[in-house]
């Protein structure tokens, strides 16, 4: 059943994506798709808080180091990541970093009950409309985005191993240490 979700949902936006691939729609569709690479910038992604009403756009962390981060309640590996992310979260918040995890599944009740048992202490959103992981070309669970201070997506990881946690803590640190560009400085 677990497995049955994840190819559910990417079968859904492979779809959405081999709707355009003739005429002036494959020009988007290619824009789109290069969107989610390292070096971008990132696209504006409105999400919808998952425990609230509350709605957010990745734009209002101007100046901040955002680790976007897709999971889903099916995901082992996204289990894994969350203590990963709430330590993160802890050690670095003051810091500039602001970590958020976009939950991926069709209910709302498995996210749910997947946080009952692994418990987040940084923001959870829901991506009610798929858009930001098309837009950002989402391609496994969980995938991670670090976005410096200026909004450029500087590194992609997809899933997640506990092995990974050193290399992802040193390029969130390398992106604190970065001055956000200025008017001034660009």
């Amino acid at each position: 059943m677990l497995y049955f979700k994840s190819y559910y949902f990417f079968l859904r936006l492979l779809a959405k994506r081999t709707l355009c691939l003739t005429g002036l729609a494959c020009i988007s569709f290619t824009a789109i798709a290069s969107t989610g690479e390292s070096g971008q910038i990132s696209p504006p992604c409105a999400l919808s808080s998952l425990t609230s009403e509350q709605k957010t756009n990745l734009k209002q962390y101007a100046g901040q180091v955002v680790y976007l981060d897709f999971w889903a309640s099916w995901c082992p590996p996204c289990a894994k990541s969350f203590s990963f992310l709430n330590q993160l979260h802890r050690d670095l918040q003051a810091d500039g970093l602001v970590v958020i995890g976009v939950n991926m599944d069709e209910h709302v009740a498995d996210a749910t009950k997947f946080l009952q048992r692994y418990p987040a202490e940084f923001m959870l959103a829901s991506d009610q409309t798929k858009q930001c992981a098309t837009d950002l070309n989402v391609r496994a669970m969980p995938s991670s985005y670090l976005i410096d201070r200026n909004g450029v997506i500087r590194y992609v990881h997809l899933g997640f191993r506990s092995g990974d946690s050193e290399q992802l803590l040193d390029e969130v640190q390398q992106l604190l240490a970065e001055p956000a560009m200025t008017d001034e400085t660009q």
